[in-house]
């Protein structure tokens, strides 16, 4: 599965990673990361997610503050929501996500998750024109942007040279 614990461990990862060179709340941050699919079976995941997180949290027995920075990242994390992260520790969630979703490692998951569902090549290829090559410019720390231009470079490459070996371009007449 391409949303299991080794998803939500590369993104604590890469949260932790921009978290750091960003300035921001580390222990918000982590704990987003760790919760931010907890929910993922669900159509809105991100709203389930913060749902489920709070709970978990209370449970937990940290303060409403603390509580309420997690669920805000976890509710603006998604792509598909289109919610604008606000707060530092939410757009570090965000980009630790969607870097998770470029590069090589993107398009791995895109391919299994293509492969889970029954998905065609070309199903998956529509789900790069509609997602992944738009997540580039929905990236918000510098530091993220800089990780994903060389992400991002890897999915166009990937992209055209599969659309060229679809068509039969590649062959060398």
């Amino acid at each position: 599965m391409v949303h299991d614990e080794d998803h939500v461990a590369r993104v604590i990862r890469i949260a932790k990673f921009l978290a750091e060179k960003e300035g921001a709340n580390i222990e918000i941050v982590l704990k987003s990361a760790e919760l931010h699919d907890v929910a993922r079976n669900f159509e809105n995941h991100a709203f389930a997610s913060a749902m489920v997180a709070e709970k978990i949290l209370r449970e937990q027995g940290f303060d409403e503050k603390f509580i309420f920075a997690v669920k805000d990242s976890i509710e603006t994390h998604s792509f598909s929501t289109k919610i604008e992260p606000k707060t530092l520790e939410a757009r570090i969630l965000s980009d630790a996500d969607k870097l998770d979703a470029m590069g090589a490692v993107g398009v791995a998951r895109a391919f299994m998750f293509s492969g889970e569902k029954g998905r065609s090549i070309e199903d998956t290829l529509r789900h790069f024109e509609e997602k992944l090559l738009k997540l580039k410019n929905n990236l918000y720390t510098d530091t993220a942007k800089r990780i994903g231009k060389n992400r991002h470079r890897f999915l166009e490459l990937f992209y055209e040279e599969i659309k060229r070996e679809l068509a039969f371009e590649d062959f060398d007449q």
